[in-house]
């Protein structure tokens, strides 16, 4: 780190420029003629406590000093003050900005200065100037940082980087004073897998000045595949010894995505506090983590969890082990539910689940009318499960409150497996009518989604079921029914396979049973499906009630 050598000629220009502001300020004293006497013997003469009989003209001789000279060397009219002080002021306040403009700043030493964690290392493949305007800053092009594991993998890369200076010690380069750092036009590639080493980075002991990425993009990969990325993005983080704070604000699946962060250690209690707020506007959702770490049990740590979208609510507390989160006294509501969910989620080396959802309540009615407002491409996207979402669900419930109270309570036992839905079990309590269980899965590919099913109906009390279907002249029905089939959950069509009572019965029965279904459940779509009059018109019509 050299400095340049001062051209010759831009020193005389500045010297120039002193000499005449040094004959300006002296020119107040053409007024007042001094006598040769030394300080002393003034000071000998001058003493505070007592001014009587000091004769000061006796040693100052002064110059037409008339009354309007008086008015002439007043304080606010006087040209040093008005002008040539401020001047003076004001030129060298921009001299002492503008010299380091002729300083040479060596990358490396500049590299070292931004990436003083020993996690990370930077590369300045572009130039760097100094600018003192607005204020003082360097300015660096093209930067890139990588971690020290993974040097082949750009973890940052920055079109334009601005370092903004202290006012103090600019004159000495080697004691610039680096305030803050501004990047722009960024790009960072944020691995999944490498989760552990950007740990590492902030939880090494090293003072990071604030950090500012202006107008650029977060991309996510999970090795090498690209999950998501965050566009126009925003990012503010401020760091000290006790705490850590972040902003983020980004343009995230055609919504705007708000997160912030704060850390704050918590030294008498030997806990860290850290808070994470998420909105997203369009989407209404709003999340709220406050996780708790003790210095006692670091490999246990605690959060409570708040996440509301709408009128959907689930409050929780949750544990963290390594790459797992165990789920503890949740409460979850909605307009359609209110119940608890309990269980663990996983990350890595994959992402897995194994939760239980108990409902104390379930509004049927109300969650049908909310599925059939949705457009159909959005019907759809319910039933389409990403590949990369496993995991174990059972989902139960006590209650189910719907129009004709056809079905009492359910439990359920599911699995998410590759874009698929496996129905292990699902078991249909119909009160003193029966129940039902129905087995299968929902299989997706890129054109078709269909739930291939094999279901049994038990019927418990006969009376009681003929009469809710309004059948009288048939006395007696099937007490066990087994069904299999297909539903074309695009299409919206039913076929069935099989069907077997007492015997299995003959194509042409099916065929018959399959015709009235499609023509009577589904002549609306989905709007007709679940409707009981429809369901009670189709009983009447297979058990020969109608003939």
């Amino acid at each position: 780190m050299k400095y340049i050598n001062f051209k010759r000629y831009k020193f005389s220009t500045v010297t120039k420029h002193l000499s005449t502001l040094s004959h300006n300020f002296l020119k107040i004293f053409k007024f007042i003629s001094i006598e040769n006497y030394s300080f002393r013997k003034i000071f000998k003469y001058f003493k505070f406590l007592k001014f009587d009989n000091i004769n000061i003209t006796k040693y100052i001789k002064l110059k037409n000093f008339s009354s309007n000279l008086i008015k002439k060397f007043s304080f606010f009219n006087n040209r040093f003050f008005i002008i040539h002080l401020p001047a003076s002021v004001i030129f060298f306040g921009i001299l002492y900005l503008f010299i380091p403009t002729f300083y040479s700043y060596d990358k490396i030493y500049v590299q070292k200065r931004i990436c003083a964690n020993k996690n990370i290392q930077c590369l300045i493949r572009g130039e760097i100037n100094y600018r003192f305007y607005p204020t003082p800053r360097i300015k660096i092009k093209d930067l890139i940082v990588n971690d020290n594991l993974n040097k082949r993998d750009n973890l940052l890369k920055a079109k334009e980087v601005v370092i903004k200076l202290s006012i103090k010690n600019l004159l000495a380069k080697e004691k610039q004073s680096f305030k803050k750092i501004e990047l722009n036009n960024f790009e960072i590639s944020f691995n999944t897998e490498n989760f552990k080493n950007y740990k590492n980075i902030f939880s090494a002991k090293t003072n990071f000045m604030p950090i500012f990425f202006k107008d650029g993009r977060i991309v996510f990969y999970e090795g090498k595949n690209y999950v998501a990325t965050f566009h126009n993005t925003n990012l503010k983080m401020k760091f000290s010894d006790s705490s850590t704070e972040a902003e983020l604000n980004a343009d995230f699946l055609n919504d705007n995505i708000k997160i912030s962060l704060n850390n704050e250690k918590i030294k008498k209690q030997k806990l860290t506090s850290t808070e994470i707020i998420l909105k997203m506007a369009k989407l209404n959702l709003f999340t709220k983590i406050e996780l708790i770490n003790s210095e006692e049990n670091k490999n246990v740590p605690k959060a409570n969890v708040l996440i509301k979208k709408g009128k959907n609510r689930i409050a929780s507390v949750v544990e963290f082990k390594k790459n797992e989160i165990n789920i503890k006294n949740s409460n979850l509501r909605n307009p359609f539910l209110d119940g608890k969910l309990e269980g663990k989620i996983t990350f890595l080396p994959y992402f897995d689940f194994d939760l239980d959802l108990n409902l104390s309540s379930l509004n049927f009615t109300k969650l049908y009318s909310y599925f059939l407002s949705l457009e159909k491409e959005e019907r759809n996207k319910l039933f389409k499960i990403n590949n990369k979402i496993n995991g174990k669900l059972n989902l139960s419930s006590d209650k189910v409150y719907s129009g004709y109270n056809l079905v009492k309570s359910f439990e359920s036992r599911l699995q998410l497996n590759n874009g698929n839905i496996l129905i292990d079990q699902f078991l249909l309590n119909m009160g003193k009518l029966g129940a039902a269980d129905i087995l299968g899965s929902i299989n997706n590919d890129k054109k078709f989604t269909n739930f291939i099913f094999e279901s049994n109906v038990f019927v418990d009390n006969q009376k009681k079921f003929l009469s809710k279907f309004g059948i009288y002249n048939a006395t007696t029905i099937p007490t066990n029914l087994f069904i299999s089939g297909n539903f074309d959950l695009d299409n919206i069509k039913f076929t069935f396979y099989e069907i077997v009572n007492d015997e299995k019965l003959k194509n042409n029965e099916i065929n018959f049973i399959e015709k009235e279904f499609n023509n009577l459940l589904l002549e609306d779509g989905y709007v007709s499906l679940f409707h009981f009059p429809k369901f009670k018109e189709f009983v009447k019509t297979i058990t020969g009630e109608d003939n």
